[in-house]
């Protein structure tokens, strides 16, 4: 049995996806970019992408019920890994301790431009 779960406080799919699917106890948070979910527009600048990244993942998160406490596993995707750092800087605010276990990789392109895409899974019992 899987439930999509959709709030207006995260950027709505642009496509043929959901915000995030609960299956039991588990709940997969599809990828976030900065979009601002009032403009549907993209935030400038990699700082302000990272922390719309991680308040998009948190409204998700909260529409299933749950916290970004509950991540046990997130993926980062950056167009340039020499904003990892920055990544960790700003995820160690919004992510408490013990950190899920995460993956970053390079990749060439994000929608519409995106400098930063992260997606979670979260695990609700």
């Amino acid at each position: 049995m899987k439930t999509a779960i959709q709030t207006a406080a995260a950027p709505a799919a642009i496509g043929a996806y959901s915000q995030a699917v609960r299956a039991g106890d588990t709940v997969y948070l599809s990828g976030q970019i900065g979009l601002d979910p009032r403009s549907m527009q993209l935030v400038e600048g990699i700082d302000a992408q990272i922390e719309r990244v991680f308040a998009n993942l948190a409204a998700v998160a909260q529409g299933a019920g749950l916290g970004l406490d509950r991540a046990v596993r997130m993926t980062v995707y950056l167009t340039d890994l020499a904003h990892f750092a920055k990544v960790n800087e700003i995820m160690a605010r919004h992510v408490a301790q013990p950190f899920p276990a995460r993956a970053a990789v390079g990749v060439a392109s994000l929608p519409r431009g995106a400098l930063v895409e992260i997606d979670a899974i979260l695990h609700a019992g």
